[in-house]
């Protein structure tokens, strides 16, 4: 099992293709469908690796993107997502901080 370079909260650049999001979710390997991952992934990105789910910043989109196509994000500042307010409660240091849920 691989250990994931990046964790939930984190901001992020797409090295493919341009563009800043932050870490929502973390899977240890590709968990998609054979279907998916031959009609999008088309890269062919190892399936062994961790993928992330990711809020895109400026959109209303969110990806699943395999660990060798991202990147540290080198500007921490704050993302204009609609989602954001579901999953974070804030910011601190450039790290989104996770809401905690409560039953």
């Amino acid at each position: 099992m691989s250990v994931a370079k990046f964790s939930i909260g984190k901001i992020i650049h797409h090295s493919l293709f341009n563009y800043r999001g932050v870490i929502i979710d973390v899977d240890y390997k590709f968990l998609g469908s054979e279907q998916w991952y031959q009609e999008v992934a088309r890269s062919r990105p190892p399936k062994d690796q961790p993928w992330y789910h990711v809020l895109v910043g400026n959109s209303v989109h969110q990806t699943y993107v395999a660990e060798r196509n991202l990147e540290i994000g080198e500007d921490i500042s704050e993302l204009n997502h609609p989602m954001l307010d579901e999953f974070f409660c804030g910011m601190d240091n450039g790290h989104y901080q996770l809401k905690v849920r409560k039953n």
